[in-house]
């Protein structure tokens, strides 16, 4: 779901609730509203956790004998090149890894997409050698 959406979402829900809150503090029963308000709150707290994250991503870009890969998460970017003759593959974690440098990457897929990742990856980084 976009962050856009799930503010539709969040708004609708803490409409709801708060109106909830009003209604039962109207007829007398006044501290359902500080507790309607509270998990108002942590809804919130909720989508601002998921916004950090919505737009995520890992570029891979193999060209000319290198890796590179640019990581963005929580809204901070960084740039990771690396000498595509040094980079190896361990089982279960995709990591790259040079002279300087060991970098996950595909830590959102899922084990299957994971493995697909890493042999077109093996597969163009062996053809990258050959040419």
């Amino acid at each position: 779901m976009s962050p856009a959406g799930l503010a539709k979402v969040f708004a609708a829900l803490a409409v709801l609730v708060l109106a909830i809150g009003a209604g039962f503090a109207a007829v007398g029963a006044w501290l359902i509203l500080p507790f309607a308000g509270l998990e108002v709150l942590l809804l919130g707290a909720a989508f601002v956790l998921y916004a950090r994250h919505a737009a995520d991503y890992e570029r891979i870009e193999v060209e000319s004998g290198h890796v590179t890969v640019e990581v963005a998460e929580a809204g901070r970017s960084a740039l990771h090149r690396m000498d595509g003759a040094r980079v190896s593959m361990e089982e279960g974690r995709l990591v790259l890894r040079d002279a300087q440098e060991e970098l996950e990457i595909g830590r959102h897929l899922g084990a299957e997409a994971r493995a697909e990742l890493a042999a077109e990856l093996e597969k163009k980084l062996i053809r990258g050698r050959l040419t």
